[in-house]
């Protein structure tokens, strides 16, 4: 997977391409944890992300209880295959997905 980082202000996008899953998970988080401490807002954009673990969702959890003090976290541009994963866990309920 790659993590592609964009800082507008104090916007934080992280883009994901590939596969959040079991091997690549640990390196979101790493990534997460040293980089939203210092925004407000963080962007999830899973356009070119292909698979989702449920190692990838624990990570989602952990960064919108993160962000969920500050202006939170977004997650957009979802494929049809992960908002399926989304829906069926219930995350769905719980993200701000765009």
């Amino acid at each position: 997977m790659d993590i592609n980082k964009e800082l507008n202000g104090n916007t934080l996008t992280i883009k994901l391409v590939g596969r959040l899953d079991t091997n690549t998970a640990p390196e979101l988080d790493s990534e997460i944890k040293k980089s939203a401490a210092d925004v407000s807002k963080l962007i999830l954009d899973f356009s070119d992300l292909d698979y989702i673990s449920s190692a990838g969702l624990r990570v989602v959890l952990f960064t919108h209880k993160l962000m969920d003090n500050k202006e939170g976290l977004i997650v957009k541009n979802i494929n049809s295959m992960i908002m399926e994963v989304l829906e069926a866990t219930g995350f769905t309920d719980v993200l701000t997905i765009e």
